[in-house]
This record gives C-alpha cells, sequence and structure tokens, in this order.
C-alpha cells in the first residue's frame, strides 16, 4: 500500500500554523475516553476556545462534570456534549468512531493498552489493516528558519520487525503529506551510519532504504542508517562523506526502538525545551494520546494534529 497523496494548502512549518489550519478545518468530535480526567480536560477547554475541537466527553458524566467544575471549566461544561457511560466506555467510543459521530479518540482516566485493546479488536475495532504507530513532531530552527521534524515510534511499538519499520515508515510519510511536505526525506536512525551484522539497526536501515529505492514507499525519500548528528545537520553529514538528500535534511527521524524514541523526545522536550505534539496514527480514525506530565502547549498542539489528519483526504476509512 502506497500512502495518499494528501492535498493541504502549503507547507505547515510550525505549530503556530498548524493550529491555525486545524481552525480552519475544525471543529472536529473529539471523543474523549473516561474523560474524568484533569490533562484531558483542560486540553479539550483551550481547543474548544481556539474553535479545533468540540469536546465529547464520554464515561461518568457527573463525576466528569465535578471534575470539570473544579477546575473552572464552566464552558466546557455549558458547551460539551457528555456520553454516560459506566461500563465499557473504550468500546462504546470505538463503536461511536466506527459509526462516524466523533471524528478523533483521546485517552482520558486509562491507560493507552485499555484504550488501544477496543481499537484493535478484528470485529468491532478501527483497524485499517496496518500498523498503528505513534507520530510525533518538535518544532526547531536548527536549520536557521522554524521547520517541524518527525519522530516516529515514540510510544506504541516496543521493538518493532522490519516489516512493521516499513508501516511505521508509511504512516509518517502520511502524516507528512497532511503536513504539505509532499516528498518528506526520512532518516532511518542508528547509533552509527555504517552498516553492521553488530548493530541490526543498521541492516534493517540499508533494507528500508533500498525498499524507498524501489518506489515502495511513494511520494517520500527513505535513507539510513543514520546517526542523529548527520540526520540534521549538513556539516556533519559532510565530514563522514554521506552522499544522499536525506542525511542534513532529514524531515523525520525513524528511530530503531521505543526506548530510543522516547528517551530522544523527553531529552527535546525536557532538556532543550522543544515545542511538541504527537498522534498515533494507522487506525480509521486519529487516536491521541497525552500523557499527564506534558504541557498545555504540547496538548493542544496534539488535538491540532489530530484535526489536521482528521481533514486529510483519505486519513478516514482509507485501504
Amino acid at each position: 500500500m502506497h500512502p495518499a497523496k494528501l492535498q493541504t494548502a502549503g507547507e505547515i512549518r510550525t505549530f503556530v500554523e498548524l493550529r491555525k489550519r486545524a481552525r480552519e478545518i475544525g471543529p472536529r468530535r473529539v471523543g474523549v475516553v473516561l474523560a474524568d480526567d484533569e490533562v484531558a480536560l483542560a486540553a479539550m477547554a483551550d481547543a474548544l476556545k481556539m474553535g479545533i475541537a468540540f469536546p465529547v466527553l464520554i464515561g461518568d458524566e457527573k463525576s466528569t462534570r465535578a471534575r470539570a467544575e473544579s477546575l473552572g471549566l464552566h464552558e466546557l461544561i455549558a458547551e460539551a456534549e457528555f456520553v454516560s457511560v459506566h461500563e465499557g466506555a473504550a468500546a462504546h467510543a470505538v463503536k461511536m468512531a466506527r459509526e462516524g459521530s466523533i471524528d478523533i479518540l483521546m485517552k482520558g482516566h486509562l491507560r493507552t493498552d485499555q484504550l488501544l485493546r477496543p481499537v484493535l479488536d478484528k470485529e468491532h475495532g478501527l483497524r485499517n489493516g496496518g500498523l498503528l504507530s505513534d507520530v510525533a513532531f518538535f518544532e526547531t530552527s536548527y536549520t536557521g528558519e522554524a521547520k517541524l521534524v518527525g519522530l516516529t515510534d515514540c510510544g506504541l511499538n516496543v521493538a518493532p520487525t522490519l516489516e512493521q519499520k516499513k508501516q511505521i515508515v508509511l504512516n509518517a510519510i502520511e502524516m507528512l503529506h497532511c503536513l504539505g511536505n509532499h516528498r518528506p526525506k526520512i532518516a532511518v536512525m542508528s547509533a552509527i551510519e555504517v552498516v553492521t551484522e553488530a548493530v541490526p539497526s543498521t541492516v534493517d536501515a540499508q533494507a528500508l532504504t533500498q525498499m524507498g529505492l524501489a518506489g515502495e514507499f511513494g511520494d517520500a525519500e527513505v535513507f539510513g542508517p543514520l546517526a542523529l548528528d548527520n540526520a540534521l545537520l549538513h556539516s556533519a553529514a559532510k565530514t563522514k562523506g554521506i552522499h544522499s538528500g536525506v542525511a542534513g535534511n532529514a524531515d523525520c527521524l525513524v528511530v530503531p526502538s521505543v526506548e530510543a524514541g522516547n528517551l530522544l523526545g523527553k531529552a527535546l522536550s525536557v532538556l532543550a525545551g522543544l515545542e511538541f505534539g504527537h498522534v498515533v496514527v494507522g487506525a480509521k480514525v486519529p487516536i491521541l494520546i497525552p500523557s499527564r506530565v506534558e504541557d498545555a502547549q504540547t496538548k493542544v498542539n496534539t488535538i491540532a494534529m489530530g484535526v489536521l489528519y482528521a481533514g486529510c483526504s483519505g486519513a478516514n476509512g482509507r485501504s
């Protein structure tokens, strides 16, 4: 399956531009599963004010209203739709998404695996036949101008196989197409840029590069293995003698494992203070899994990404 070529009104390069585009597309209906959750409610209140999302709060209505009241979210209480479900909230939300009454799923007061279990149900879930993966973006200006750089998979696939990495790359390309980057440069990451059996991720990177050359990724340029410096910096790529359009120009970093992605993502956000947002793609609707430690800006960026993906041609019900 080649990723669909998705059309937008120009490439989105900053989170300010992303939120603006989401306002133009939105508001989209976001179903918050077990909405009695401070993180999710605060995020939805901000997204409602910005006009990018309409909250559908699924779970125990009494406790959800009480929690929102305790946070002072009076506009959210007045505007939101409450769907009272006492058991099986995740399965009920998945059913709503499948029937089209909500456009996006968002995690509330439950673990990610509890949300994804009904999503992945073969008979009643939201599977598209491929792999789900978390695609994150951070905003940086290391090139001298602002740019959104992808990072995947940081949250779902622990130790992906070569075939799973192929699906992760396809999902990332689809999201980059949503951002208006119609031929993204995908860097397949490792600790080194030399292929060796001693570092299995370099062998996988070489295989993914060959798949790209064979046209298996459609409108994208895929190359690896690359280390972090020579994926992002022209000077590092030149010093190492790496001849690829991706080296020094990467639009997305595909990490070899969830540990690598998690550590790199948190280093960029916590230590470097870069702005983030992320969305799970690969299902029939976007899925949002915000962390309790994410700041308000990241949560709104994440909802905006979900809205953008939901609004892209082919994002829902694609084959």
